[in-house]
């Protein structure tokens, strides 16, 4: 299979892998499918995260102290597939744990073990191209992510080489959950859908069921990061029920905002 959206309204869900545990990660990432998750954003706890807030640093620093690494990542999705074949499964990671690895052994276990596509973060577009060689090989998506300061001229790099989807970060500066959607996120998709058909998706920031429908009245599908993982820090081994209740109402009301608005 590959990334795409089919539920409504369509969300993308990080979760870092190995908070608290490997074994609780599964049980939320399968919660968070049931729930109605389209995607999972399979986060590599790293220990220098730059673009991450203050939230999903804590995540990595709890993961990274139990011992998770990209390997151990890799396990939890063919465990994972062997429960769920239906959501799209993304590995979103800094470059340096695939580096390490070596990109075409990383490639060959990440597809064999049921992974869709990959998101490395920190790699610019203009430098991707023995990365996206080798993705390209291995049949896995390359999602890359798009910035409201990008001109337009980069916004068509990434689009030209995006498979997937394209991730639209809706403000600058670092993840975090946020009061209310950057103003100039709607524009920032509308400018990457001048040169993509794909499905874009905007993360950063989405947190609440209003947030949500308001981002799927202009984009493709939301991401919700930084709220999964509030959820997770609060709740420990009773994550995949929290988890599952915090997507179940966040859609549920999304569907009633829109319910609303349209009546």
């Amino acid at each position: 299979m590959t990334l795409a959206f089919h539920r409504k309204p369509p969300l993308v869900a990080y979760v870092t892998c190995g908070d608290p545990d490997l074994d609780t990660s599964r049980e939320i990432i399968l919660a968070a499918i049931r729930a109605g998750a389209d995607v999972i954003e399979l986060g590599v706890p790293f220990s220098d995260p730059v673009a991450d807030g203050p939230v999903i640093q804590r995540a990595s620093e709890r993961a990274l102290k139990q011992g998770t690494s990209l390997p151990q990542v890799l396990e939890l999705v063919r465990e994972i597939r062997k429960q769920e074949s239906r959501a799209g499964l993304l590995i979103f990671s800094y470059l340096n744990p695939l580096v390490r690895m070596g990109l075409e052994k990383f490639a060959k276990e990440a597809k064999d073990a049921g992974v869709d596509g990959v998101l490395a973060l920190d790699l610019p577009v203009e430098e991707a191209g023995e990365y996206l060689s080798i993705m390209r090989a291995a049949n896995l998506d390359t999602v890359f992510l798009a910035a409201p300061t990008s001109p337009d001229e980069r916004l068509k790099s990434i689009c030209d080489v995006s498979r997937g989807f394209v991730y639209a970060v809706s403000r600058t500066g670092v993840t975090g959950t946020r009061q209310e959607v950057a103003a100039d996120a709607s524009g920032l998709v509308k400018r990457i859908k001048q040169f993509t058909t794909l499905p874009v998706a905007v993360g950063f920031g989405i947190s609440n069921a209003q947030q949500l429908s308001e981002v799927t009245s202009f984009a493709d599908a939301a991401v919700v990061g930084s709220g999964i993982v509030q959820v997770i820090e609060k709740s420990g081994r009773n994550a995949p029920q929290a988890v599952y209740d915090f997507i179940s109402v966040l859609l549920s009301g999304s569907r009633q905002s829109v319910r609303s608005t349209t009546t």
